[in-house]
């Protein structure tokens, strides 16, 4: 782009000249995202051609939430994931923690404890039940041999921020002592309250911070999820290498439309997770989009070489 094209002789040309340098500008952007994804999609057809796995480069834990994959059953799932290369599986609770250890499969987010996503622990009503829950699940979890448990703020339902953050903390400090001991790890999950979520309390980083702070137990975590949080504040990769410290797990999506995370949506994956590299994380980042095409695994290859910096 040579600069001569954009001296303005005049006053009045000055808005079309800023209309080239954007036009310009963008274009250059879309070259170079494409071209990054190009890249990825070049590599599996050639690993295609060759009849030849492409070989994950290991700085990214992959994983893929089951939920996305339902009409698929859970031992497909498994061959499937352990065909592209990777080894674990979110969301998965214990009763079909035998299916994955069957597989070889790794439970990189533990479920089965919460009372649904509108009823979480800044409601006191739900206190028993949820401490009775993840008292039992945290064992199991632990018993299975992994990690990471989730957990959900619940609905406002006309609650402040303040008294939800009281009520959170209240509930989970009678059983975070159990998961500091068993070396779990809960992990309230970042929901966006703006299209998919409405109403829900923990829908942005800033009150999710002041509760893990709160908690004071590097056993509580939040899962930040890019999808929900590209769409309730944006600045993902700022965010991530500000405040990592505060976050245990990872889930994608595409924005808009929750589906791959390819050139179709406004998200850049392949930066935002050497953003998350660069942190120091080794943890696991989870597929979390709902595939839109027929072939449903092809788009999950897909999305872990995007990710598979």
């Amino acid at each position: 782009m040579h600069q001569k094209n954009y001296i303005m002789s005049k006053p009045s040309s000055r808005r079309t000249a800023i209309k080239n340098i954007v036009a310009g500008t963008a274009a250059i952007g879309a070259a170079g995202m494409l071209s990054s994804l190009e890249a990825s999609a070049g590599k599996l057809e050639k690993s295609k051609k060759n009849n030849n796995k492409v070989k994950l480069k290991g700085t990214i834990n992959h994983s893929v939430c089951r939920w996305c994959y339902s009409d698929i059953s859970l031992d497909d799932l498994c061959i499937a994931v352990k065909n592209i290369g990777f080894g674990a599986i979110d969301l998965v609770g214990p009763k079909d923690f035998p299916v994955l250890q069957k597989h070889g499969i790794y439970s990189s987010m533990c479920n089965g404890a919460e009372l649904g996503l509108t009823k979480g622990w800044n409601h006191t009503e739900y206190h028993p039940a949820l401490i009775k829950n993840y008292t039992e699940h945290i064992d199991l979890v632990a018993k299975g041999g992994y990690k990471n448990l989730i957990c959900f703020s619940g609905n406002r339902e006309g609650m402040d921020d303040e008294t939800g953050l009281k009520n959170c903390v209240t509930g989970l400090k009678q059983i975070i002592g159990q998961a500091e001991k068993q070396g779990v790890i809960i992990h309230m999950e970042l929901l966006n309250s703006k299209i998919n979520h409405k109403d829900q309390m923990c829908d942005n980083t800033k009150w999710g911070i002041e509760l893990v702070k709160r908690m004071g137990s590097e056993n509580f975590k939040l899962l930040y999820d890019i999808y929900h949080m590209q769409i309730d504040e944006g600045d993902v990769i700022r965010t991530i290498t500000d405040n990592h410290q505060y976050f245990g797990h990872y889930h994608t999506g595409g924005v808009p439309g929750r589906n791959e995370i390819d050139e179709t949506q406004e998200l850049f994956y392949p930066a935002i997770m050497r953003g998350i590299a660069a942190t120091g994380y080794k943890g696991y980042v989870a597929q979390e989009f709902i595939p839109s095409r027929p072939d449903k695994l092809k788009s999950l290859e897909q999305g872990v070489h995007i990710c598979d910096i």
